[in-house]
């Protein structure tokens, strides 16, 4: 009976660890997102001219993620081969 009750406790405790990991985790994504001042938004809404740029200055890069802050600027996650960068760009395609 002790062990029942035993294995009871140690099983309901590791529920509630998991939980709160989870919990930790969003709260600090939450907080990159707003210090970092850029909101992900969808390959499709990327401007051509944004594109272009890109594609004139490294050619064989891949988005895979963009973001865009308030100042209309974009944020880029790419990767050419192997190496994964960031590329910073204003609206017209200017590469900061």
């Amino acid at each position: 009976m002790k062990k029942l009750i035993l294995s009871a406790a140690i099983i309901l405790g590791s529920f509630t660890t998991f939980a709160h990991t989870t919990a930790i985790s969003q709260s600090v994504e939450m907080t990159k997102t707003v210090e970092d001042g850029y909101v992900e938004i969808k390959l499709e809404e990327v401007p051509s001219s944004v594109i272009l740029a890109l594609k004139t200055a490294k050619p064989d890069a891949v988005i895979e993620k963009a973001y865009i802050n308030e100042k209309k600027e974009y944020k880029l996650d790419i990767k050419t081969g192997d190496v994964a960068s960031t590329v910073y760009t204003d609206a017209a395609g200017k590469l900061k």
